[in-house]
């Protein structure tokens, strides 16, 4: 089975929930088996990690990295605040990584997180309690490693 690349685009607004999701997504890559998506399989990915200011980065970076990768996990985390910011950004971003994806026809792993406190976001990062990432690297992987068509098979 061929290696696959896979790009973790994070963004690093909030340091700590993006260290927390991206520990959850390696941890898992690094574990190289799934034996509920690959029946036993090993997994052979090798990963590259890009750090953007924010979420609206993300799918600009992994537009960037659509013809040297296989597949892309994007991790982030975005907060409601006082004002409208938070469902601009988290619908267009949401949005623009499904147009890539289809576009591309690449898996895009989706880990970013829209909370409305930093408890929850804390939460879901945390690589003891059902990680966000890790749930967004399970879901790039099995992709992949789908077939795409008869031939494939």
């Amino acid at each position: 089975m061929k290696k696959q690349k896979v790009l973790i685009v994070v963004s690093n607004y909030y340091k700590d929930i993006a260290d927390g999701l991206v520990k959850g997504a390696t941890e898992y890559l690094d574990s190289r088996e799934d034996k509920e998506v690959f029946v036993g399989d090993r997994i052979d990915v090798e990963y590259s990690i890009h750090r953007v200011p924010g979420a609206f980065e993300i799918p600009f970076f992994i537009n960037k990295g659509r013809d040297i990768f296989d597949g892309f996990i994007a991790l982030g985390c975005i907060i409601r605040g006082e004002t409208y910011h938070f469902e601009v950004i988290s619908n267009e971003v949401t949005r623009k990584l499904m147009d890539l994806s289809i576009d591309m026809d690449k898996p895009i792993g989706f880990g970013v997180l829209t909370c409305e406190t930093l408890k929850q976001a804390s939460d879901r990062s945390d690589p003891n309690k059902g990680n966000k990432g890790a749930e967004a690297a399970k879901g790039c992987v099995s992709l992949m490693y789908y077939p795409r068509s008869r031939k494939d098979e």
